[in-house]
């Protein structure tokens, strides 16, 4: 009988965990998708982190190795909004994007 339960148990936890693990899995190729687009505009490919929350996209992170050559900022903001919003299936709250600068 402990072992029916038992089984039950890690049933129920199974299923319930497929939700957020598929939409984690789903939100890297979404990130991974964004990155490669913006590799192909300027050259450098960024890293893209997300944030969800309750199944709310809260926010897209692009962080750029260097500052993009021969790209204005308003050029990678404007292409960065546009490959967040192809890729991810909801319009997140807000879309940071940031440079790391060798010192």
């Amino acid at each position: 009988m402990k072992q029916h339960l038992a089984i039950l148990l890690a049933l129920a936890l199974t299923l319930t965990a497929c939700g957020p693990v598929d939409a984690l899995k789903e939100g890297f190729s979404h990130a991974e998708a964004v990155s490669a687009q913006l590799e192909k505009s300027f050259g450098s490919k960024p890293f893209v982190g997300f944030h969800w929350n309750n199944g709310t996209l809260n926010d897209v992170n692009i962080t750029f190795y260097g500052v993009p050559a021969n790209a204005s900022l308003n050029d990678i903001v404007t292409k960065a909004k546009q490959s967040v919003g192809a890729e991810f299936k909801q319009a997140p709250k807000q879309v940071v994007v940031s440079f790391t600068l060798a010192p």
